[in-house]
């Protein structure tokens, strides 16, 4: 049973820094972590909105995409070995609230569209004030 599970979020104030952490379970060895075209990325929804792209990572290269409202703030990595990606939130700004959604995808081509992305976690809760 795959199983994507998000951790890390939480309520700042404006200008601070949350790390959100996703662990992956029940992939085939190599089907995710480490194989060409697959990625993991990080999606936020805020009430009312659709879903919308933040960071992707690709497992294989490390190759990073960034939506335009968090480059520079944002940062995307992943551990490999324990099947963990991450994101490095600094500079929140209220703008940023919203839930924060895990995905994996095993063949991806356009890595900030959402559709390409099959397996997807429960969400974690990014909240910030000004």
């Amino acid at each position: 049973q795959v199983q994507l599970v998000e951790s890390g979020g939480g309520s700042v104030q404006t200008g601070g820094s949350l790390r959100l952490s996703c662990v992956t379970s029940g992939f085939p060895t190599y089907y995710i972590w480490g194989a060409p075209g697959r990625a993991l990325g990080w999606f936020r929804q805020a009430p009312g909105t659709g879903r919308e792209a933040v960071a992707t990572i690709f497992t294989s290269t490390g190759s990073t995409y960034y939506a335009d409202s968090v480059k520079g703030r944002f940062t995307i990595s992943r551990d490999n070995a324990k099947s963990t990606v991450y994101l490095q939130m600094n500079s929140l700004e209220p703008e940023d609230t919203a839930m924060y959604y895990c995905a994996a995808g095993d063949a991806i081509s356009q890595p900030l569209n959402r559709g390409e992305f099959a397996y997807w976690g429960q969400g974690t809760q990014v909240t910030v004030s000004s």
